[in-house]
């Protein structure tokens, strides 16, 4: 008769299996909600993506679509009030007064030249800190960039008007040479909106520059290429898609904005400065002019797209 003996290396499976067991039933136990978003993917999908749709349908496109329908609606002459109606009215005055279609035009004006200050700084800016300076040197004006975003967007409109007043420090450093500055008026504008939003444009150029290889560089220099021929033919296509990125936020912004035209603008008017003046006295006149910045980023977005940039994003 042999007797056998069962060892602890005999029963380890058996412990294996009930440990896997017990774990089965404590997973199953604990997580229901993990397990059946596991099983279903369309409901995983659902609930990720509920919230943000709920943000971008729910009150972003609702309230633009409102903001449509109270551009037709008209003001009672005798109460002051709003009227829910249909008119053309207000399309129609905003596109024949003269004074709306200058201060369109003036917007778009300043808006483009503010993007267009914005890429010729941030082009050559970015180049440096990527391929020339010191790693030391390179924190120091990435620091530099983004420290105008540390501020309030008022305290540093309100720096830019201290520094270009009749009494400020430009005036006053200027003055030994025989110069003054232009004062409050549109350049003025341009500037602040410059300073605002300049670090939209100058991060997305300086990350697109810095994964260019260096041997693009050296390529072109041993083709006989010079430094502006090589910023033309080699950089600026690579980049043109983290510059329209950065021309977005520097476009649309500059549109919408009126505070820095009412303080450093002296009598400059934008589009903001008229929806600011009707949103009160006439809110559908107001309603009906914000169409005009929106369909100057919608034309914008188009341009940008038969470019072929935005798929290159």
């Amino acid at each position: 008769m042999i007797n056998v003996v069962w060892g602890p290396r005999d029963r380890l499976p058996h412990k294996l299996i009930k440990i896997n067991m017990s774990a089965k039933s404590i997973y199953k136990g604990s997580r229901p909600i993990s397990s059946f978003l596991l099983r279903k993917p369309k409901v995983r999908l659902i609930s990720l993506l509920s919230l943000p749709m709920t943000w971008i349908v729910g009150v972003y496109i609702v309230s633009l679509f409102l903001l449509l329908i109270t551009a037709f609606w008209n003001v009672d002459p005798f109460t002051s009030r709003v009227r829910p109606g249909f008119t053309l009215e207000n399309f129609i005055m905003i596109f024949t007064v003269p004074a709306y279609i200058a201060t369109s035009i003036r917007t778009l004006f300043i808006a483009l030249s503010v993007t267009a200050i914005c890429v010729l700084l941030a082009v050559p800016l970015g180049i440096y800190m990527a391929k020339i300076a010191n790693p030391r040197l390179r924190n120091f004006l990435a620091v530099a960039i983004t420290l105008p975003l540390w501020a309030g967007y008022l305290v540093k409109i309100i720096a830019m008007r201290l520094v270009f007043t009749e009494e400020g420090f430009f005036n006053w450093f200027m003055a030994p040479f025989g110069i003054r500055g232009p004062g409050f008026s549109i350049p003025i504008v341009i500037l602040t909106l410059t300073y605002l939003w300049f670090p939209y444009m100058a991060l997305p150029v300086y990350t697109a520059i810095r994964q260019i290889p260096p041997n693009l560089f050296d390529a072109s220099s041993d083709m006989g290429a010079k430094g502006f021929t090589t910023v033309y033919r080699v950089v600026i296509p690579l980049i043109v898609p983290a510059i329209i990125a950065g021309s977005v936020f520097t476009f649309s912004l500059s549109l919408g904005d009126y505070l820095a035209a009412r303080f450093t603008g002296g009598s400059t008017q934008m589009i903001g400065s008229i929806i600011a003046a009707n949103i009160n006295l006439n809110p559908p006149v107001a309603a009906a002019y914000s169409m005009i910045p929106i369909a100057f980023v919608v034309i914008y977005l188009m341009v940008a797209r038969r470019t072929g940039s935005l798929e290159r994003m």
